[in-house]
C-alpha cells in the first residue's frame, strides 16, 4: 500500500471522527426568569403581555432560536398561548432572552385566577416546544418548566 494513501486515509479518518464528535446534540436550554413584564393590550376577551424569558444556554456552541410554541400557566390557571417565529442567536455557555408576545385567556383567568392578584410568589409553569438548531439544521426541543417565581404586578 502506498504511504500517500495511508496519511490520506489517516487524515480522511480523524477528520470523520471530529465532525461525529462535534455533532452532539444540543442540552435542554435553562430556564433562569423573566424580565420586562409589561401589558400591550387590556380587553375583556383577550389580552395581550409582553415579557422577556431569560434562559441559559449550556452547550459549549451557540445555537439559533426558530420557532416557540408554548403554553403558560400560573398556579395552575391557564395564562395563555405563545407561538412566535424567530431568529434569535443563542451564544455559547452564556445567558439570553426570548421576547414573548402571549395572548390571555381572560375568561379563563378572571374565572380562576383573580387571587392570583393578591399573591407575590406564584408557580410557574411553561410546557410546549421550541426549535433550535445550528447551520440551518434546526430540531424541535420539548420544554417542560415548572417552578417558583416572586411576581408583582404593580
Amino acid at each position: 500500500m502506498n504511504p500517500a494513501n495511508n496519511i490520506r486515509y489517516t487524515v480522511l479518518y480523524l477528520f470523520a471522527t471530529a465532525i461525529l464528535l462535534s455533532c452532539s446534540t444540543p442540552k435542554a436550554l435553562e430556564y433562569r426568569d423573566f424580565k420586562n413584564f409589561t401589558i400591550e393590550k387590556l380587553g375583556f376577551a383577550s389580552s395581550y403581555i409582553k415579557m422577556d424569558m431569560v434562559y441559559f444556554n449550556p452547550n459549549d456552541y451557540g445555537l439559533q432560536l426558530k420557532r416557540t410554541d408554548l403554553d403558560i400557566f400560573i398556579n395552575d390557571v391557564y395564562l395563555g398561548h405563545t407561538a412566535q417565529e424567530y431568529q434569535i442567536t443563542i451564544p455559547r455557555k452564556d445567558t439570553f432572552a426570548i421576547p414573548l408576545k402571549i395572548e390571555v385567556d381572560m375568561k379563563n383567568l378572571l374565572k380562576n385566577g383573580v387571587n392570583l392578584l393578591f399573591l407575590n410568589e406564584v408557580t410557574v409553569k411553561v410546557t410546549g416546544s421550541v426549535k433550535v438548531g445550528k447551520a440551518n439544521v434546526f430540531m424541535g426541543f420539548p420544554v417542560k418548566y415548572e417552578g417558583r417565581q416572586v411576581f408583582t404586578m404593580f
